[in-house]
């Protein structure tokens, strides 16, 4: 049985053990005077056998179904013959390619050594039989976790402290996933960055001022150093980053702004509505647009007032993507000020002070904290867009601030470095983790800084 199969079925036997416990529990608190001389109410009894049966099983299913592929094609790569044995991870890659396609039905046996069809077959077996043992042992742990649980349904037990504490573990489990996540990819990239660095001076890739990857596959072969300055790249990056916001910042607010203290209630039902929707417009189509009509728009207008605009260019590239990233800053904004407690604003206008004034000298520093985040998220989501930016503003790693020209970013980079069959042992893949590295250390600065400017206002309206 397949694990897709096992899982609705291991949620038919929990849900048949609660409904079972349920009304044991139910049947028990009978002779003793009904539910209230229960040490706990009927769900928590019914929610435990649930849990008993579900979680040892859904363990073993997840183990299993982790490590089974793995031992299986160790087994089998282990029986074949001395001849056909593997001497490098590329030889068991690809011999094992070849069994599965055979085992599939994808290659014909008779283009295959013998020893390899028998592999294959052997797999096949395997795979059975893994797949019948995997079936029989979950469905016997649910059944005896769910006849368990069934038994301890008693008077004396208190089963809610048994149903909160596995819950607490549960919670705590998913939030160390969570967070021991964010640790093997900080030290993944961390890793794959100080082996780049052992290829490449440290100080060439933060001072450098050009940025050519493109490095030779032979030592005699013309560009076989390539250059790593990462200043281009950052420039780029801050470039249209700067113009986005410069867009979307004002833009965003203002509409907070009114959409929260002036609109009428027709008003906003319409505006706000259609000003989320730029978020869901796929980031594709902003791409289209910009290469399309803003890029094109921009230099001719460029060529009518005398400058000289690239048909791919920063501000081009910055304009839409300050449009996409305006329903993170007024949304979220809006959501802010309409937090903003109601007794702050009768107090600002009992003493006198206009809406406006209101508006300025109280509301919109009590939601400061919000606004700041709402801004941040807006410049995250800047920063990390690589679709705009490979159809608006190119590919070209120039080191310039003129918005009319055509730069990249370090996303955009990233993506182009990792894309296609690469061999992560040249110093031309380790650079993307090195990037990703500066752009982890560059955002964490800017949520370092932000969360000063919360705290410092916080503590000032809490």
């Amino acid at each position: 049985m397949q694990t897709a199969n096992l899982l609705p079925l291991i949620l038919v036997i929990a849900v048949i053990a609660y409904g079972l416990s349920y009304m044991r529990s139910r049947a028990v608190a009978e002779p003793i005077g009904g539910i209230r001389n229960l040490k706990a109410l009927p769900f928590y009894y019914a929610a435990r056998a649930a849990l008993w049966c579900a979680i040892p099983a859904l363990i073993v299913l997840a183990l299993w179904a982790g490590f089974e592929g793995k031992v299986i094609q160790n087994y089998v790569v282990a029986s074949l013959p001395a001849e056909l044995a593997p001497e490098s991870d590329g030889q068991a890659s690809l011999i094992l390619s070849q069994i599965n396609n055979v085992a599939a039905g994808k290659l014909d046996p008779q283009f295959v050594p013998p020893e390899v069809v028998g592999a294959a077959d052997l797999l096949d077996a395997l795979k059975q039989r893994s797949a019948s043992f995997k079936a029989t042992l979950v469905i016997l742990l649910a059944v005896l976790g769910a006849a368990y649980a069934w038994t301890r349904v008693q008077p004396h037990i208190n089963a809610r402290e048994n149903v909160e504490r596995t819950l607490r573990w549960i919670f705590f489990v998913c939030a160390a996933v969570a967070v021991l996540t964010t640790v093997g990819i900080v030290f993944s990239v961390i890793f794959e960055t100080f082996r780049f660095f052992g290829k490449v001076p440290i100080t060439e890739f933060l001072f450098g001022t050009s940025w050519s990857p493109q490095t030779a596959l032979r030592a005699d072969q013309v560009g076989s150093d390539g250059a790593f300055g990462i200043i281009p790249l950052f420039t780029g990056t801050l470039l249209i980053s700067a113009i986005a916001l410069l867009v979307a910042v004002p833009v965003g607010l203002l509409s907070a702004v009114y959409l929260s203290e002036y609109a009428t209630r027709p008003a906003r039902a319409v505006i706000k509505p259609l000003l989320e929707m730029l978020a869901g417009v796929p980031t594709v189509v902003y791409g289209f647009f910009a290469a399309l009509t803003v890029a094109p728009f921009i230099r001719d207008l460029a060529e009518r007032i005398g400058l000289e605009a690239s048909s791919q260019s920063a501000l081009a590239a910055g304009l839409v993507m300050g449009v996409m990233i305006i329903p993170f800053v007024s949304s979220l904004s809006d959501d802010v000020i309409n937090a903003v407690p109601q007794t702050l604003r009768d107090g600002s206008l009992a003493l006198g002070a206009t809406q406006s004034e209101t508006m300025k000298n109280v509301i919109f520093p009590a939601a400061l904290p919000g606004i700041m985040g709402g801004i941040l998220l807006a410049a995250s989501r800047a920063i990390g867009e690589t679709m705009i930016v490979v159809m608006a503003a190119g590919l070209a790693a120039n080191l310039t601030a003129n918005p009319l020209d055509s730069v990249t970013t370090v996303t955009v980079q990233i993506v182009t470095l990792l894309t296609g069959d690469q061999e992560f042992d040249s110093a031309k893949t380790l650079a993307a983790f090195a990037l990703g590295m500066m752009l982890f250390i560059v955002t964490l600065a800017l949520n370092v800084v932000a969360l000063k400017i919360v705290r410092k206002y916080r503590e000032q309206y809490d």
